[in-house]
């Protein structure tokens, strides 16, 4: 999810048609059986464990932390304490994080106007000079021994991965050059359809799910080392990928249709069961709209009131009247947010139905404006998602898996294939 000036349709934006922060973003294995121990082991685990120092103890992995784009519009030091936004250094440190993706977010406005690749660059450029500024805190990471390395240094890894593949404007160099910059992951497309993919939020679909660029790129980032992110891709799209990636692939900020039924951003349970047969792994976005029933009801009410006062008074929906009542109307019906324990139950949904091995963080801090739930505000609130874990009866070895294992186990995978392929 992106609380940004992108233009999102308005049949999926309701939130941010009214000037709400909760807009809709415009996502050897063990098995089922081997999901969570039994609630007996809580009070063990609540003995022994705490969030706090399990996330000193393992690297925490975040899948997508929209920093890049956050400054971009507006800088800040975020090696020191920042007043606005859900990241910076101090956070980061309290709250355990260690290796948060980098989103090189490109608004999808940008594939029909151009300058997609130029602002990939600036925006790549921008993290460089975070690390260039704050060496003794930042490193950019380029694999999965450089997250080790710089974990045991005592840094903060920033990878790289790029939100809408639209900068690779259909020539491969592209794609390798982006590569040599450090893009780690690619997702496919945004909010609207690209010359790689359908999106799950555009009511156009020319592609039928890939182009045929598309589905070629699918093999040269396989052949390359950049991990496919299904996030925000058409549910077709999602199919042709699994049919022809021949590597695991991740859906970077991700969480489950279970809850949010017809929401095609989130994954259905066969895609999750699909993924899983991949090896891939979802990480559970954040964001109370992509958690919560109740969340995408209050927006859907929101919207239909909104739209309502548009007719109704017959204003433009960015005039001064229309300002006010957004205001007013949040001010008497106050945002329906998720809470910690409803994230929780994303997490649990997805391990009773995939396994442990397929699940992990990516929390879309940043990403999704105000929107996010209570217990999990910024990056200090890391411990709070373990706690609750271990509260639910999930060992040590789950945990570690769920904060960064799973992932690199992908990342290397991908790492292992390409360097394979490169010897051919």
């Amino acid at each position: 999810m992106k609380f940004r000036n992108t233009l999102l349709a308005a049949s999926i934006c309701c939130a941010f048609s009214l000037g709400l922060t909760a807009c809709n973003e415009q996502t050897n294995h063990s098995t089922v059986d081997a999901a969570k121990p039994e609630q007996g082991q809580e009070a063990k685990h609540s003995e022994t464990l705490n969030g706090q120092a399990l996330a000193k103890k393992y690297i925490i992995l975040d899948g997508h932390i929209d920093v890049p784009y956050r400054l971009e519009r507006k800088w800040e030091d975020v090696s020191h304490a920042t007043h606005g936004g859900d990241f910076d250094y101090p956070r980061a440190v309290s709250g355990g994080l260690n290796a948060p993706f980098m989103s090189i977010y490109i608004p999808a406005s940008l594939e029909k106007t151009g300058g997609s690749k130029a602002l990939a660059d600036k925006l790549i450029d921008g993290v460089e000079a975070m690390v260039k500024q704050a060496p003794e805190k930042f490193a950019i990471a380029k694999s999965v021994a450089d997250v080790k390395q710089q974990f045991a240094q005592g840094l903060i890894s920033l990878p790289l991965g790029m939100e809408n593949g639209s900068p690779i404007e259909s020539d491969l160099n592209n794609l390798k050059h982006f590569y040599e910059r450090g893009i780690r992951y690619i997702t496919l497309t945004h909010s609207k359809a690209n010359h790689i993919s359908d999106s799950s939020y555009d009511t156009e679909r020319p592609a039928k799910g890939l182009t045929d660029f598309g589905k070629t790129l699918i093999t040269e980032m396989n052949n390359l080392g950049v991990m496919v992110d299904v996030s925000h891709i058409s549910d077709e799209a999602f199919y042709q990928v699994m049919e022809l990636s021949k590597v695991p692939v991740i859906a970077s900020h991700s969480s489950a249709r279970h809850f949010t039924p017809g929401f095609e951003r989130n994954m259905s349970d066969d895609m999750l069961k699909q993924l899983a047969k991949n090896g891939g792994v979802v990480q559970i976005n954040f964001g109370s709209s992509f958690i919560s029933k109740a969340t995408r009801d209050y927006g859907d009410l929101a919207k239909a009131k909104f739209s309502e006062f548009l007719e109704a008074q017959d204003v433009k929906a960015n005039s001064e009247q229309a300002k006010s009542f957004r205001e007013q109307y949040r001010k008497n019906n106050p945002y329906v947010f998720a809470t910690l324990d409803d994230v929780l139950d994303h997490y649990d949904h997805v391990i009773k139905l995939i396994g442990v091995d397929h699940v992990g963080v990516g929390s879309d801090f940043d990403g999704v404006g105000d929107s996010l739930p209570v217990g999990l505000k910024d990056v200090a609130s890391y411990p709070n998602l373990i706690d609750g874990l271990l509260k639910r009866g999930y060992s040590e070895q789950d945990i570690e898996k769920i904060l960064s294992k799973n992932v690199l186990r992908v990342w290397q995978q991908v790492e292992e294939y390409a360097a394979q392929q490169n010897k051919v």
